[in-house]
């Protein structure tokens, strides 16, 4: 990814903002805290592993941009298959954001009993229960396809399991949280696609 290494850099940059923007507005839309990790044991390790995974798709396209590669890379993609690695990590940014914007105030980061927003079952949710997840992890699968090695391999994989370890819990809360509106969704829709 050296060539692309910047636009990744500067993508990922973005969507955290956006990420960051969205969360201060439904913290105020909603008048109470959104950031919900930390409240609940069970969420310490997919909280870690997002926070290293984002820092680090954000940190490692800047070291490459900026000539310091410290792993080569598994394969040389040609340039069409980056291109089309790197659209595909917009693509995803893209509908991560959009959802999360969809939310409103029902976002919510982690997951503790009392403390779930309604369900959401329109937009982007008819298609997935997680939408976001389903968009961040489009997004590092994109940025190892624009640049398959050993750093993105790891980054790309955080986020996966972060997603299903998150999800996991998730459901469960919102299934104690919201019963039977929220036990209708999840036979409606599919976890992911």
């Amino acid at each position: 990814m050296p060539s692309l290494a910047l636009p990744a850099a500067i993508l990922m940059g973005i969507y955290l903002a956006a990420f960051l923007a969205l969360t201060a507005r439904s913290a105020r839309d909603a008048g109470q805290p959104v950031w919900l990790f930390g409240r609940d044991r069970r969420q310490g390790l997919p909280a870690l592993l997002f926070r290293l995974a984002f820092a680090g798709g954000l940190i490692y396209p800047l070291l490459l941009a900026f000539g310091f590669a410290p792993v080569a890379e598994f394969a040389t993609p040609p340039m069409p298959l980056r291109v089309a690695g790197l659209f595909l990590a917009l693509a995803g940014a893209l509908f991560a954001i959009h959802a999360q914007h969809h939310m409103g105030v029902s976002w919510r980061i982690g997951s503790v009993e009392g403390h779930s927003g309604a369900v959401v079952d329109t937009g982007p949710f008819r298609l997935s229960r997680n939408p976001v997840f389903v968009g961040q992890v489009a997004l590092f699968a994109g940025f190892f396809i624009a640049r398959p090695d050993i750093v993105q391999f790891a980054l790309a994989t955080a986020v996966i399991v972060a997603v299903s370890l998150q999800v996991r819990i998730e459901e469960k809360v919102l299934e104690h949280d919201l019963g039977a509106p929220y036990r209708a969704y999840a036979g409606r829709v599919r976890r992911w696609l």
